[in-house]
């Protein structure tokens, strides 16, 4: 039985994670440079998660000063382009905050934005993809 593998690296803003088994990870570290090459000229992205049987862009997250809470960070995302280009879900919010390396549980998030939504800061209506969030006018 092969063990399963996984690389992760960080430099600077970009991270590359690599996985499956060890003879994979190898043959596709050596063919990293021409992957990222590719794939950044195709999709001009700025992070890039590499599995060594496909290779997938993920959203590229908005980065934030620190905060003193999570009610700030909220405020903060959604004051972003990011935030004011479309109305954002709980899952998107909870990606966005673990990519500042803000790590709150979605039910805390979920506590923070019906608090925002209470105080008038933040607007929530349902979609298809659920509830999403934004400044309300006088906060954006």
């Amino acid at each position: 039985m092969t063990m399963p593998f996984s690389l992760r690296v960080k430099f600077g803003s970009h991270e590359i994670e690599i996985s499956g088994t060890r003879e994979e990870v190898m043959k596709t570290i050596e063919e990293l440079p021409h992957l990222i090459s590719s794939v950044s000229k195709a999709f001009d992205v700025v992070n890039i998660k590499v599995n060594a049987s496909q290779l997938t862009a993920f959203t590229t997250y908005p980065a934030i000063p620190s905060s003193a809470n999570c009610s700030e960070a909220v405020l903060k995302l959604l004051k972003t382009d990011w935030g004011k280009q479309q109305p954002r879900t709980l899952p998107e919010l909870v990606k966005a905050m673990k990519a500042n390396a803000l790590h709150y549980p979605s039910t805390t998030l979920s506590g923070v934005l019906v608090w925002l939504v209470k105080k008038g800061k933040v607007k929530r209506w349902k979609t298809d993809k659920g509830y999403v969030y934004a400044l309300t006018e006088k906060e954006a």
